[in-house]
């Protein structure tokens, strides 16, 4: 009989399980992205409303960058601590209750407070899918499950459109943070039900590994560079994307809700099938960390068609070229954090996400300013082009990391 206690891909075999779980890890991921959308489809309405101009709504993007950062640092811990089940029940019911906030709120500060708690909790969400993933798949499964789960994030962001939009004009913006919110409660009830008790002591030796003995691994911050470099395009598409449609090219609330899926959709693709596609090249018989990087070198090859969309072509083509960078952002993402969990062993894992992860809120940090200035002026052009020289460089940087450590030192001989 296979021990429960040893993570999946050292010497316990699958279990059947692991489905459900990764249908939860995909329904939370859901519920993690409609709530961070709410904001940006309905920027216009609370704009108006609460009288904040493109600069006060980047400082808001950015608190909540901010909060989303230093909790992933935490998050990544707290999982390892507490395992998986409990961790991510606490940061899904932390977040559903400060989405449904935003819904009360009456200021700028107030708004950007509330965006603050809602980072601090859907960090939290990055940190216990990887550690899922690590206990419950095998590494020719991780690809595919990253992709899954990960995938729900654009289903997430595709639904959002039409539902927020649908829900604003028909009850009002602050009941459209409401209603969201309180699906959170729905899917806690389903976890809680679904995922095995007792996993929490599942990964490792009861004494935690010393801080520094992580911080030492030289790839850990190759690859939070990398996700420094890559994700600022992501977060640009999610957040201002929709307002670049509405500013620049005068769409309608209603015609962007109706449309943008496309650029979602795109996501998923790439997100589902760039797991499938190093899956099958370890099934070839390449290693897993190589079968990585070639899906890391793809999406860095597409992803810089986008800066056609600085020379402002018909919205149709502009579609097709977000799209594009959708799809190669996700296969970058996927098979960077794939490569996280095929280094690192499972005890870990969560804190080493954690802190790559966190290379990613950074980036958004440092990035939203300069893009909300440039937003403010109507410098998408630049916006465009900048965003198109990102993935190459951290494909580069994420290979380097890589070749400098091949295997993990906290891994046993």
């Amino acid at each position: 009989m296979s021990d429960p206690a040893v993570p999946i891909g050292e010497t316990r075999s699958p279990s059947p399980l692991r489905w459900a779980i990764l249908a939860l890890l995909f329904a939370s991921t859901v519920l993690n992205y409609v709530d961070r959308q709410t904001l940006s489809i309905l920027a216009p309405m609370v704009q108006r409303d609460l009288k904040i101009d493109d600069i006060g709504y980047a400082h808001v993007v950015q608190l909540f960058l901010i909060a989303y950062t230093i909790a992933y640092l935490v998050a990544g811990w707290l999982t390892d601590k507490l395992g998986t089940r409990t961790a991510l029940a606490l940061f899904v019911g932390w977040w559903s209750l400060a989405n449904m906030a935003t819904g009360f709120v009456r200021s700028a500060a107030a708004l950007g407070g509330a965006r603050a708690m809602l980072g601090l909790g859907e960090a939290g969400n990055y940190t216990a899918g990887p550690k899922a993933v690590s206990e419950h798949f095998p590494p020719r499964e991780r690809g595919f499950a990253f992709g899954t789960y990960t995938a729900g994030a654009m289903v997430g962001a595709t639904i959002a459109p039409p539902l927020i939009g649908w829900l604003a004009l028909t009850y009002g913006w602050r009941e459209a943070f409401v209603a969201t919110g309180a699906l959170g409660f729905v899917w806690l009830v389903a976890w809680l039900a679904i995922y095995p008790r007792g996993k929490e002591k599942a990964a490792g030796p009861a004494e935690p590994t010393p801080w520094r003995a992580i911080l030492r691994e030289r790839p850990l911050w190759g690859f939070a560079l990398s996700r420094m470099l890559a994700d600022p395009v992501w977060y640009f598409y999610l957040f201002w994307f929709p307002k670049y449609l509405a500013d620049q090219r005068e769409l309608s609330l209603m015609t962007i809700a109706a449309t943008a899926w496309i650029v979602y959709l795109a996501a998923d693709i790439g997100s589902i099938g760039g797991g499938i596609f190093s899956g099958q090249l370890i099934k070839r018989g390449m290693t897993p960390p190589n079968s990585r990087l070639v899906g890391l070198a793809v999406a860095a090859v597409l992803a810089p068609a986008g800066m056609l969309i600085s020379t402002n072509p018909g919205i149709e083509v502009t579609f097709a070229l977000a799209a594009l960078v959708a799809f190669a952002h996700l296969v970058f993402q996927i098979n960077i954090s794939t490569l996280v969990v095929d280094l690192y062993p499972t005890r870990v894992v969560a804190t080493v996400f954690g802190i790559v992860a966190a290379g990613s809120g950074l980036g958004g940090i440092f990035s939203t300013q300069l893009v909300g200035h440039l937003a403010q002026s109507g410098n998408y052009g630049q916006i465009f082009l900048l965003m198109g020289c990102l993935h190459p460089l951290a494909m580069l940087i994420a290979f380097v990391a890589l070749r400098s450590q091949p295997k993990s030192e906290l891994r046993p001989a």
